[in-house]
């Protein structure tokens, strides 16, 4: 596990803090808000993942003695150095729950603090929240093409360095069901699976004897590597005396794994070989560079595969590779902040705000959602955050608010959720998105608007700062 003290940040966050302190803002407030600009994969929605990790941090974050004489020695001030031996995180965090599906644009947490405290916690914030984010939605994409069978994490050896023990808390948070890793199935409590490797095989002199050995060893959890060799003409048939021996002993060949080859052809065979020797409950697991298309190719084909075990794309939300989350100030010393750009997209938004998601009265989502100043009571309509003239009346609809406190005084207000609890406020999120949403091409566009109090005081300020100039 990595050792996340106070330094785990960007160099410049430092410097700015120094900035502020030497200056006599250290007591200065300030609001940043966590968002997205862009959906991962081309998808039409994003899974929220990582906030019971980060509040974990913030509550334990210091400098080490040993740090601060780092620090020292990069030229930092002593007083300043002096301060930091008194760090803390003591803000106020709110947050959307963790599992919740999010969308471009819309404030995903809220960081109330010190204006020193929330540019410090900047870069393990985005650190812990974009990683996991990008994870929980890729596994959430193939629990969507899998269906009801199952998925096993694969991936820590292909896994961006220590980001392996956090991305198989994230695939369980999207729908996966267990993982190979066993320090992470230890310390966040998600099942741990898996079989043999082709090595093992490959050490015995056939092999046969190689899964006469397994079996024996693992009676009640057998599944067997059938590919080694030749899986139809060698691996599947000695699965098949393996499997009938466990048989006769009153034990179980729980599965075959195909790890090569063309893997719906040789499902396909397989199982009907199965079938004929009466191991008609024999299960099927497949790997080998699978993602959400090959596996929704694989079920298309008819392939009768029971269990998938999900590796590298997985693990480094291939082919995105990042979540493209950012933190934005939007208030300091009670003064709203904004941040202008040619690129209309890139101008935040200011004020202190909440989110809501727009309902139907029998529960069902529209497909929209509201963000409003957080004091602002009757929200009518909505508008296009960037683009003018596009707006919708939400009058009649119910309004659901997304963003909760989860941390006062650097302490968080409720007990810890479990992944399990977290994966399954998961699925009943997505449960209740709209199946064109969710499609792998070209998904419908969830619409995220603003209330006309924030756009009118936004609009405002953007005039205010451009006369400015």
């Amino acid at each position: 596990m990595i050792d996340y003290t106070a330094t785990y940040t960007d160099f410049y966050q430092l410097t700015m803090a120094q900035a502020y302190f030497l200056r006599g803002r250290k007591n200065e407030s300030a609001v940043f808000d966590y968002f997205f600009r862009k959906l991962p994969f081309g998808g039409g929605y994003a899974i929220f993942a990582g906030l019971e990790i980060l509040l974990d941090v913030l509550e334990k974050m210091k400098f080490r003695e040993d740090e601060l004489t780092f620090l020292k020695h990069q030229g930092f001030n002593s007083d300043f150095i002096n301060y930091l031996r008194g760090f803390r995180f003591r803000g106020k965090v709110s947050a959307i729950r963790e599992g919740d599906v999010i969308f471009p644009a819309s404030p995903v947490l809220k960081v109330e603090a010190g204006i020193i405290e929330a540019q410090i916690i900047e870069t393990v914030l985005l650190n812990i929240l974009n990683f996991q984010s990008l994870i929980a939605t890729k596994a959430s994409r193939m629990r969507l093409a899998a269906g009801n069978r199952k998925l096993i994490d694969f991936g820590l050896r292909r896994a961006p360095g220590p980001g392996g023990y956090y991305s198989s808390r994230a695939a369980v948070i999207g729908g996966f069901d267990a993982t190979s890793n066993v320090k992470a199935g230890l310390d966040f409590n998600i099942p741990v699976s898996g079989t043999m490797a082709h090595s093992f095989i490959e050490s015995y002199e056939n092999e046969l004897t190689a899964f006469r050995d397994y079996a024996e060893i693992h009676p009640d959890n057998c599944v067997l590597l059938a590919d080694t060799y030749n899986t139809l003409k060698s691996g599947i048939l000695n699965a098949i005396i393996t499997g009938k021996e466990m048989k006769e002993r009153g034990e179980k060949l729980m599965g075959i794994r195909l790890d090569s080859g063309d893997l719906a052809y040789l499902a396909r065979e397989s199982r009907i070989l199965l079938d004929r020797a009466g191991l008609n409950d024999v299960k099927i697991a497949v790997s080998n560079q699978l993602d959400e298309y090959v596996i929704k190719s694989l079920l298309e084909q008819n392939a009768p595969i029971d269990i998938f075990g999900v590796g590298t794309s997985l693990v480094t939300g291939s082919p995105d590779a990042s979540f493209d989350g950012v933190y934005k100030l939007a208030m300091s010393d009670e003064k709203p902040r904004i941040k202008l750009s040619e690129t209309i997209s890139k101008i935040t938004l200011p004020f202190k705000k909440q989110v809501y998601r727009i309902k139907e009265s029998d529960e069902s989502w529209i497909g929209a959602d509201a963000i409003a100043l957080e004091d602002e009571n009757e929200i009518l309509k909505i508008y296009h955050p960037f683009e003018t003239g596009k707006s919708m009346i939400i009058e009649k609809y119910q309004k659901e608010a997304l963003l909760e406190p989860v941390m006062e005084d650097g302490v968080r207000r409720n007990g810890r959720r479990s992944v399990e609890e977290i994966a399954g406020y998961c699925k009943a999120r997505l449960d209740q998105l709209p199946r064109e949403y969710k499609r792998f091409n070209n998904p419908h566009i969830y619409k995220i608007g603003i209330s006309e109090g924030l756009k009118s005081d936004r609009d405002k300020l953007i005039n205010e700062k451009r006369a400015d100039k």
